[in-house]
């Protein structure tokens, strides 16, 4: 999620910016390949860590294709919902501390309200309707029922369709946001 917006920000810090500004591909292109630039980095690392993790909590078949699979399109769908995310909120801000600064507090608000530490069912009235905005609930839904039940991507169908509908919705407003100027 660090990522997302970030890149954009640094290069304009340093003026690398105005190289990509004057080339003739649109605005939501430009977006586009920063997100993906910066998903290529989540899924491999994501990729190494869900595998790891895997193997060291003890999931039974760990190196199974088909749940490799599965999970790995759980990893790039996750990864562009939040770093299409990070970079609406980036999409306007020049000053390269305040992604990093904003990155810490964003990340706890999103991950207790998620279901990763504490089950949803728990959670007061008021947090539960914070947790049906929230892309790292999705996300950890998927996760917990493709490596704990080993299920089919049936089981995660909705989990995916929010975290693609939150990515487009994410990416049109950052285009829409983005000012292609100097």
């Amino acid at each position: 999620m660090i990522g997302g917006g970030i890149i954009y920000i640094d290069d304009k810090a340093r003026g690398l910016h105005e190289g990509y500004l004057v080339t003739p591909i649109t605005k939501f292109e430009l977006i586009l390949g920063f997100n993906l630039s910066v998903a290529t980095k989540a899924f491999m690392a994501g990729l190494v860590l869900t595998t790891l993790g895997s193997i060291v909590a003890g999931i039974p078949h760990p190196l199974d294709p088909l749940r490799l699979i599965r999970l790995l399109l759980v990893i790039v769908t996750t990864a562009l919902a939040l770093i299409s995310m990070m970079f609406l909120l980036m999409v306007r801000v020049s000053d390269p501390l305040v992604p990093r600064a904003i990155f810490g507090v964003l990340n706890t608000l999103l991950f207790f309200p998620s279901g990763a530490v504490y089950p949803i069912n728990g959670f007061p009235a008021w947090m539960k309707v914070i947790s049906t905005a929230d892309p790292f609930t999705y996300a950890v839904h998927a996760f917990k029922t493709l490596l704990l039940k080993n299920t089919s991507l049936v089981a995660i169908a909705g989990d995916l369709a929010f975290l693609l509908v939150f990515t487009v919705v994410m990416m049109a407003l950052a285009t829409a946001l983005f000012r292609r100027t100097l």
